[in-house]
């Protein structure tokens, strides 16, 4: 109560929060993200990581906290810590205290949740095996109806210690911070710590306690909080400011149906799109809302051009040690409009989403455009997907596509992605053969990234230059 009366108000600062399982950085391109350069200067990001030792089947062998926390901290983040409750805080500051602090933090996450899942009577029996015998005297005391409670007492519950890391968190402006908060998986349930209990189910009489425990009938157990009282004041206002306000309308742009001119004779599609992109530029309403991104593979996609014009982005301003005499210039500022990310496909999809989606989070319309190898657009299929499903408004342009198209060799030529581009919802796909054809399409894509029943347009491009003669004469006819 005392942090939401203190702090609440950082809510309308735009913080941003991801609840996070600790065997999901399992996940290889969780850590693309973590290290990403682009993360430098969030200081309102904030991942809470359940480290609850569990995974779905099984507990977490050989769970090395401290080697997260430390790869958290190289790649430039605050790290802090919610491991334990006040309570047994207090106990590890009286006799023995330290000693059962070492022996609950040494022990393997196997051993502690055996203890967990323990008869309460064997919990005493359990902790003090093999343990240093200054851990008896601290717990000499504590009865066994209650020595479960105790090292089972951990920060991840405790709202007081959550309030205090929370407002650490708060204090660092200029990164982003990880909170690791333990907790115990099924709190507060007869199945708590149980290795399966992932899909367990309580029994009826389970249930029934469980609603006697918090003062709930079957005809009561859905009823919202007394709107009088603390809690329903606060959901209210939660929910006054998130859920209830509904996001008006994209404002329309003043989309041409074509900005190249007359291709050149011949051209393949890529090498058309970077000249597109650099002749949008001279469109400024439209050319100030476009951000372009790309996996480490700007150049070889044809966004040099582009590059030269808006600017590379970054958080703070770069020296350019290479200055003009370079093909590509890499002025990186504040004010640059096109985003490098390592090589993570992951990551560029799961940007794209969210720019896409920057007008209902934050009212300004962007108009992103995303460049990758086209066969690696499988690498990043989970964000694109996501993408997709919660109706962001992107464009991403593959290439080379298809095969025999590109001198760079099978390793770089897709055959199934186009069925990607076809099956996925709220995206259109085209793979022009013309310079021209391209020209309208990313014209018209661009103009649905705003339509009212508008979606995200997927481009499969070629490297292999074709003679523009035959759509040049068609179009004549």
């Amino acid at each position: 109560r005392r942090y939401l009366q203190g702090r609440f108000e950082l809510g309308t600062a735009g913080r941003f929060i991801a609840l996070i399982g600790d065997a999901e950085l399992d996940e290889g391109n969780v850590w693309e993200a973590i290290a990403d350069p682009a993360l430098q200067g969030l200081g309102n990001v904030l991942w809470v990581v359940d480290l609850n030792r569990q995974s779905l089947d099984r507990v977490i062998p050989e769970l090395k906290v401290r080697r997260l926390e430390a790869l958290f901290a190289a790649s430039g983040w605050h790290v802090a810590e919610a491991k334990w409750g006040r309570r047994i805080e207090a106990r590890f500051a009286a006799e023995g205290g330290e000693a059962l602090r070492r022996r609950l933090d040494e022990m393997s996450n196997e051993e502690y949740q055996s203890i967990v899942a323990a008869p309460r009577g064997e919990v005493r029996t359990r902790l003090l095996a093999g343990a240093d015998p200054a851990v008896k005297a601290a717990v000499g005391e504590v009865e066994d109806a209650e020595l479960w409670d105790l090292v089972t007492d951990l920060g991840g519950h405790d709202h007081a210690v959550l309030a205090d890391t929370w407002a650490a968190c708060d204090a660092e402006a200029d990164r982003p911070s990880v909170v690791f908060a333990y907790t115990m998986k099924g709190w507060g349930l007869p199945i708590a710590g149980e290795p399966l209990n992932h899909s367990a189910l309580l029994t009826p009489a389970q249930i029934d306690e469980l609603r006697a425990r918090n003062g709930l009938t079957t005809e009561t157990e859905w009823d919202r909080f007394d709107p009088a009282s603390g809690p329903g004041r606060w959901c209210r206002i939660v929910g006054e400011r998130l859920n209830n306000r509904p996001v008006p309308a994209r404002p329309r742009l003043p989309v041409p149906p074509a900005v190249g001119g007359r291709p050149a004779a011949k051209v393949s599609t890529q090498e058309a799109f970077g000249r597109l992109l650099t002749s949008l530029a001279r469109h400024e309403e439209l050319a100030r809302r476009v951000v372009t991104l790309s996996p480490d593979v700007s150049v070889s996609t044809n966004l040099g051009g582009w590059i030269n014009k808006v600017g590379v982005f970054r958080a703070e301003e770069a020296t350019d040690w290479f200055g003009e005499s370079q093909l590509l210039r890499w002025r990186q500022t504040p004010a640059g409009q096109h985003i490098e990310l390592g090589i993570s496909e992951m990551n560029l999809f799961g940007m794209l989403a969210q720019l896409g989606l920057a007008h209902e989070h934050h009212g300004e319309v962007l108009l992103p455009i995303g460049t990758v190898y086209d066969p690696f657009v499988c690498r990043g299929l989970d964000s694109l997907v996501y993408g997709a499903y919660n109706a962001s408004r992107f464009v991403v342009v593959g290439t080379p596509s298809g095969a025999t198209l590109a001198p760079e060799g099978g390793a770089h030529q897709s055959g199934i992605t186009a069925s990607i581009g076809i099956e996925l919802p709220g995206v259109t796909f085209a793979e022009p053969a013309y310079a021209r054809a391209l020209d309208w399409l990313l014209c018209d894509g661009l103009d649905r990234l705003t339509a009212p029943d508008g979606d995200s347009l997927y481009l499969r491009l070629t490297t292999r230059p074709i003679e523009q003669a035959p759509f040049e004469a068609a179009l004549a006819r």
